[in-house]
């Protein structure tokens, strides 16, 4: 075990709290549904991020590499100044939804360099440039643009010109739980010596004004004190009621400035009077304006910043080094001396170990570096998400438990009470949670922490969280939308990672699991299949702008929408909760009728969804599944969209292995007397049972028998259709040449392939389903090949790319898909990373090329990186498929089964 994991035991066994304190700080809580009390739901213009720096948060904090403890009471994170800005570098700038010519937009460059599960060491690099930040001509300019042009981005506008910018790297090195070393270092890149003030920030969440709700607000103020400190070094002692007391010590004699963390009333709202003649933005005045009556000379407060003023010659780093601690403050030999860098080296090395034992050995070393890239920004998406649902209605006025009601936002969620650390989709573009993307975070999270990834997934069914009618909820901006059901697929993953690295089954947690998913199962036949007919509708379903309408919108034609990815999802979510019910029939029988429930659920689903004749989902003549539209008189037409809508009843496949048939053999009598009694359930989908078992003796549930298995994976693997050199697109190229229109009332609906950014503004804008790569559906493709190749070994073989005459086994397709996907992170022959595309700056300075971003989407031709720049959350996966296909080969595939892609080579296992 390297030291990284004994600390992972001994924080899951409660010997030692070593994740309580790790990067739980937002990148973005302006502009966020919480911070919102606009009338009109306004978000984005109701906080914006020029009342960030004046304005006190009432549900979160945000920061520059900011760090807190798990409740976020107390919080630390870096300030900048050039001499130049007109505020405080002290938040992450980005466009608004309304300005950005493609939705919101982070405008700054950073990187999560590094980061081990415990925080025991953390990395973060901020580009700053030397001359003044161009915010206004970034809002300006992206502003001007129309959808059809390229986004305006910060390297366009010439600030690192000559390279006149510094490399701001922060690292965090634990000594122990509790006494986190911070080490910054700033590098000048450009030609000449320049100045740059660093303000290292320690402040408290506002959790005790007057204008917080009662339920939520502290007896007592917490307090920030400047302490006696040893000679050459500056401290604040850090008081809180129920965090308890620290200490910031910081190297050098530097000013330390206070101020509270309270908002600027006077400055935002004139005519309103401030609670303290020192407010929020008391330190950028004091800074950037030289106001010194801005600060408190009685050096207390509730947010102080150490200020430090360097000039840095070109070409040369300069190094500051602060500690905060639960120890009171020590010698500054002892506090910095050779110890602190000790700590450091050992973190370090300790990381390297750590992530050398979960990388394959056969795996490159750049691929090795963007796996780790892509773990660290995994592990940086952390949060803490503060929402009460109750309190938050109560200042809407739109709680229904109390009078005065009216109907807004999230007006049916006055349960939820969420306080929790969180994987994030992205901490500045999406700084909360989203439901389905959730659920593929768990599966490269559970690489490095299992029990990280199994506490995510736990939280989303708790009661705080989890609909009493059994919906999950699904983002902040609407938490009754629809997201796809892939919860109970990623229990059955962590299920499956839980049992490869420590043999056993966790009962309790399956059960508790289970019985939720079954409440969310019930919602969805009850709420999603109106007709009781078996076929699912869900709206946009995550896909966003996929359709030809507005999946999430009442249809310009009236009637409804059956829908093919909505159906196909339901099918996997009966699949997985029966063989959730499977392995618990195991340890007790009484889920044996469960089991027998879901396999008759998704008999009748696909039944539903392979109905033959011109109203089902499936078009023979093309080989395709489709959308079918329901009109209001009763009639259907399919709407031939070419997209992932119809690659997804592919994803409805798994294997059944002997060994799961032996834990419940009365299901299995049960089941197969079941098709016998009605074999047209038995004629709609794969064949199975007696007589149709596979290789060493594997079942399949499918919704695709083998010729319809062939017929749409000949399209998939089309390169002038689905099949980028990067991965499977979203959409069909076939509709660059031959778009598709559907005419309702004399208006044009239009489905064409976009391989880049939307050109409407539906879903925001901000992100694109019409060609491009996304790395989730990838991946669920991928599960679904190798499934495939389980049951049929070598006997089942495609030409791929279809009319290549290259004949490949469904392992080598889903390996060759693999390949492409993590081709966008790797170098190529001339030294260049699709992911970015175009700029030349990252792909030739070496300063720049070897900092991954991990981004939304794909480019469907080139691989660029699109979206959300951040979005470590879901693209994730990349550091998944790297593992995976590291230590996995067609042979030890076939003869492992389906445990053996949870196994490393040699089946090291956690207890090992």
């Amino acid at each position: 075990m390297t030291a990284e994991h004994l600390r992972l035991e001994a924080t899951r066994e409660k010997k030692t709290p070593w994740k309580k304190w790790g990067p739980y700080l937002s990148e973005r809580q302006w502009g966020t549904v919480r911070e919102d009390y606009s009338t009109n739901g306004d978000a984005w213009n109701f906080f914006t991020h020029d009342h960030a720096r004046s304005r006190a948060y009432r549900w979160g904090e945000d920061g520059l590499a900011g760090i807190s403890d798990d409740q976020q009471q107390l919080c630390f994170a870096l300030a900048l100044w050039n001499g130049n800005d007109a505020i405080l570098k002290e938040r992450l700038f980005g466009l608004t939804n309304g300005e950005g010519n493609h939705g919101e937009d982070v405008k700054e460059y950073y990187f999560y360099l590094d980061s081990t599960p415990t925080h025991s060491y953390m990395k973060y690099l901020y580009k700053y440039p030397q001359a003044a930040f161009p915010y206004a001509n970034l809002v300006d300019t992206n502003r001007g643009r129309s959808r059809d042009e390229l986004e305006y981005e910060l390297l366009d506008t010439g600030v690192f010109q000559d390279n006149r910018y510094f490399d701001v790297f922060v690292e965090y090195a634990k000594a122990g739980p509790e006494d986190i070393l911070v080490r910054i270092t700033a590098a000048n890149r450009g030609p000449d010596a320049a100045d740059l003030h660093l303000l290292p920030t320690l402040w408290f969440r506002n959790d005790w004004s007057a204008w917080i709700a009662e339920s939520n607000r502290a007896a007592t103020k917490p307090s920030l004190k400047q302490l006696k400190a040893a000679a050459g070094t500056r401290a604040v002692a850090a008081a809180h009621p129920v965090l308890g007391e620290f200490t910031l010590c910081c190297e050098g004699d530097v000013p330390l400035l206070f101020t509270e963390n309270e908002t600027n009333h006077e400055r935002l709202f004139p005519g309103q009077t401030n609670e303290s003649p020192y407010a929020k933005d008391g330190i950028n005045d004091c800074v950037v304006q030289g106001n010194l009556y801005a600060v408190n000379p009685a050096q207390q407060g509730t947010k102080v910043a150490a200020h430090y003023q360097i000039n840095v010659g070109a070409g040369q780093t300069e190094v500051i080094r602060l500690r905060l601690s639960s120890s009171p403050p020590g010698q500054s030999a002892t506090t910095f001396g050779k110890a602190f860098d000790a700590v450091f080296a050992d973190r370090l090395r300790e990381a390297d170990e750590f992530y050398k034992s979960v990388t394959p050995p056969s795996v490159s070393a750049d691929a090795a570096n963007v796996m780790r890239q892509a773990l660290a920004g995994m592990l940086w998406s952390k949060q803490f998400f503060f929402f009460d649902g109750d309190n938050w209605l109560d200042e809407h006025h739109s709680n229904p438990l109390h009078t005065g009601y009216r109907s807004s936002r999230n007006s049916e969620w006055f349960h939820l009470l969420n306080k929790d650390i969180i994987s994030m989709p992205d901490k500045w573009e999406y700084p909360w949670y989203a439901a389905w993307d959730l659920a593929f975070h768990t599966l490269p999270l559970a690489i490095v922490d299992p029990d990280f990834a199994k506490e995510q997934m736990a939280l989303m069914l708790k009661g705080v969280y989890l609909h009493p009618n059994g919906q999950i909820p699904a983002y902040e901006w609407n938490f009754s939308d629809v997201n796809p059901p892939v919860h109970a697929w990623a229990t059955l993953f962590l299920h499956r990672t839980e049992q490869a690295l420590g043999g056993d089954t966790d009962v309790d947690f399956l059960k508790a699991t289970f019985n939720k998913l079954v409440m969310n199962f019930t919602w969805w036949v009850n709420q999603k299949d109106r007709f009781g007919k078996n076929v699912f509708e869900g709206g946009f379903l995550g896909l966003d702008n996929i359709g030809v309408f507005d999946r999430s919108a009442p249809l310009p034609t009236g009637g409804r929408l059956e829908q093919a990815d909505g159906t196909a999802w339901m099918a996997l979510f009966a699949q997985n909760m029966l063989e959730l019910a499977i392995e618990l029939a195991a340890h007790d029988p009484t889920y044996e009728d469960m089991a027998v429930k879901f396999a008759e659920h998704f008999y009748y689903i696909a039944r539903a969804m392979n109905r033959p004749g011109d109203d089902g989902m499936w078009d023979e003549e093309d080989g395709f599944y489709y959308d079918l539209l329901r009109l209001p008189d009763g009639t259907a037409t399919r709407l031939k969209v070419r997209s992932m809508v119809g690659l997804l009843p592919l994803c409805a496949a798994t294997v059944t292995e002997p060994w799961q048939r032996e834990l419940a053999p009365r299901v299995t009598a049960e089941l197969q007397a079941r098709l016998q009694r009605m074999p047209e359930l038995r004629d709609s989908m794969h064949p199975m049972g007696p007589g149709h078992l596979g290789v060493a003796e594997r079942g399949l549930f499918a919704l695709v028998n083998p010729e319809r298995l062939r017929r749409v994976l000949s399209k998939m693997l089309d390169e002038s259709e689905f099949l980028s050199p990067y991965g499977i697109r979203s959409i069909s190229k076939f509709h660059q040449q031959h778009p598709y229109v559907f005419h309702v009332h004399g208006q044009e609906y239009r489905v064409d392939y976009l391989p880049a950014e939307s050109n409407t503004g539906m879903f925001g804008g901000n992100s694109n389903w019409r060609g491009p790569i996304w790395m989730p559906v990838n991946a669920m493709i991928i599960r679904a090949l190798l499934n495939f190749y389980l049951y049929y070994g070598d006997s089942f073989k495609i030409e791929c790319p279809t009319g290549s005459g290259t004949m490949m086994n469904l392992f080598q397709v889903s390996k060759e898909i693999s390949d492409r996907l993590t081709r966008i992170f790797l170098r190529d022959e001339q030294g260049r990373r699709p992911v970015y595309g175009g700029m030349e700056r990252f792909q030739s300075d070496p300063h720049w090329c070897d900092q991954l971003l991990f981004h939304e989407y794909f480019h469907g031709d080139n691989g660029a990186g699109l979206g959300a720049s951040h979005q470590t959350g879901w693209t994730g996966l990349v550091a998944k498929l790297i593992q995976l296909y590291g230590h996995l080969d067609a042979k030890r595939a076939l003869e492992g089964g389906k445990l053996s892609a949870f196994r490393k080579e040699g089946g090291e296992r956690r207890d090992a």
